[in-house]
């Protein structure tokens, strides 16, 4: 029974951490398109609450529970489908961190892109979801 409650507070905050690395992006467009100081403030405190209020703690969660189902289910360190999944976790807190690194700059007004950019880069936590709920699920290897 600890298992499946450990594996769903996993989830919630997967998909909680997911939801701000959905979002962060989409204000990162709206905010490269900004050209007046309010909204420069505005997508800034917007940016910043949702980093280190939504998140951080949704990253942190989410690396806990994992580790703790790892925990309770040592086999699956054998697994090939696992050390994929947590490549692709590691790749993710790295774009999470570029994230982070993106938002700084634009606070220091230094932001050097265009919404373009923003638009693409925003496409990039698909492909992760894509890759780790297929691993997850299907097991390939």
């Amino acid at each position: 029974m600890l298992y499946l409650w450990v594996k769903a507070l996993h989830i919630i905050a997967l998909v909680c951490w997911f939801a701000g690395l959905f979002y962060l992006p989409r204000l990162f467009v709206y905010h490269a398109m900004a050209t007046d100081e309010p909204s420069h403030e505005r997508f800034c405190v917007m940016e910043r609450k949702l980093y280190r209020g939504i998140m951080n703690p949704s990253m942190i969660a989410t690396i806990l529970l994992g580790a703790w189902l790892l925990y309770l289910n040592p086999a699956w360190l054998q697994m090939g489908w696992l050390h994929a999944k947590l490549t692709l976790v590691l790749l993710l807190v790295a774009y999470h961190r570029v994230c982070g690194a993106q938002l700084k700059r634009f606070a220091r007004g230094e932001n050097a892109r265009g919404h373009v950019y923003y638009r693409w880069f925003n496409e990039v936590p698909v492909l992760f979801l894509l890759a780790i709920v297929i691993l997850v699920v299907v097991k390939p290897f």
